[in-house]
């Protein structure tokens, strides 16, 4: 089993800056897929970022292109996602989610390891 933590979320005013830790533990892969998703209320988890286990590609929802940063470090298992301008709209609980092999996937049914998510707040 995999066991994904999530860290670095709290309030933050419009504009202003967080950056997500992620760290996982447990079984491990030869290669993996990191991605971050986020859940508002009342609405569907959605795609944030995901990031290719070498890091020669990120990919990034169009509502955080320019403003979310989605990186990682293979050494300390973990990603990173850097949110810059934040808006209102960003308020949700971001999740991490990590999947064995090489290929990036968007959808989060293809992901089989989630953390337990972390809340950001963004206030106007």
């Amino acid at each position: 089993q995999v066991q994904l933590v999530e860290s670095g979320g709290g309030l933050v005013q419009a504009g202003g800056s967080l950056r997500l830790s992620c760290a996982a533990s447990g079984r491990t892969f030869s290669s993996y897929n990191m991605a971050w998703f986020r859940q508002a209320p009342g609405k569907e988890r959605e795609f944030v970022a995901a990031i290719t286990w070498t890091s020669s590609s990120a990919y990034y929802a169009d509502s955080v292109k320019g403003r979310f940063t989605i990186s990682r470090d293979n050494v300390k298992n973990s990603a990173f996602l850097q949110m810059n301008s934040l808006k209102p709209e960003d308020t949700a609980v971001y999740f991490c989610a990590l999947r064995g092999g090489s290929t990036t996937y968007m959808r989060s049914s293809e992901y089989p390891y989630w953390g337990q998510g972390t809340q950001v707040t963004v206030s106007s």
